[in-house]
């Protein structure tokens, strides 16, 4: 844990300000269509709490293994230390919105598959499970780069183990977001917000996933 703590800090701490920025303008014009303001969501391995701070919603939950996660968590935002493949503090069928960015790489396919079926758990009949995740398919040749990566995932395989532990595909775009903050697009917010707009643009740059799946 403490070397992961060390790598986090390594790669993130430089950015931590326009990461904030970065998710504020992509909750407010992309992922807040997805959730209703009443809803009840939970931000699974919720790191700097980015996506938790940014989104509206009646209760936010971030959820991560690390207690640093409790120096991010704004106020609103409630914290759960705990990892992903047992999260007995949360009640059956009680979250309406489940969200991960850049997580399942993290895990080995046993844990992936642990935490699907939590996560499943979790929300409630129709609930949706939100996912940002790199897409090896596209992003090969740097999907290494980061020395915590165990399992290479694309559009298709994540696809796969959520139709078989109970979950619908409603969306994918396998092209959505370029794969790192060090790309130079993502340094920019005006640019971002352009990006945002234009999915040809999206096509031709993008290297993560993005996946919207509903509880059956």
């Amino acid at each position: 844990m403490k070397d992961l703590e060390k790598i986090y800090k390594r790669r993130f701490s430089k950015d931590i300000d326009f990461r904030k920025k970065m998710y504020k303008l992509l909750c407010s014009n992309f992922f807040q269509k997805y959730i209703p303001k009443n809803a009840i969501v939970l931000d699974v391995a919720a790191g700097y709490c980015e996506f938790a701070n940014s989104i509206k919603a009646k209760k936010k939950i971030a959820l991560d293994l690390n207690s640093d996660v409790k120096k991010f968590a704004n106020n609103d935002v409630e914290v759960i230390l705990s990892s992903s493949t047992n999260m007995n503090q949360i009640k059956n069928e009680t979250i309406d919105i489940a969200f991960t960015s850049n997580f399942f790489e993290h895990l080995d396919k046993d844990n992936i598959l642990k935490t699907i079926n939590e996560l499943h758990r979790v929300l409630k009949k129709d609930g949706k499970f939100l996912i940002l995740q790199p897409n090896i398919r596209y992003c090969y040749k740097d999907y290494w780069m980061f020395f915590d990566h165990i399992t290479p995932l694309d559009d298709r395989s994540l696809s796969e183990v959520l139709e078989v532990n109970g979950f619908k595909i409603m969306e994918c775009k396998p092209k959505f977001l370029p794969y790192t903050t060090k790309s130079k697009l993502l340094k920019s917010i005006f640019l971002l917000k352009i990006y945002l707009m234009m999915p040809i643009i999206q096509r031709i740059m993008g290297k993560q996933a993005f996946i919207y799946a509903k509880k059956i």
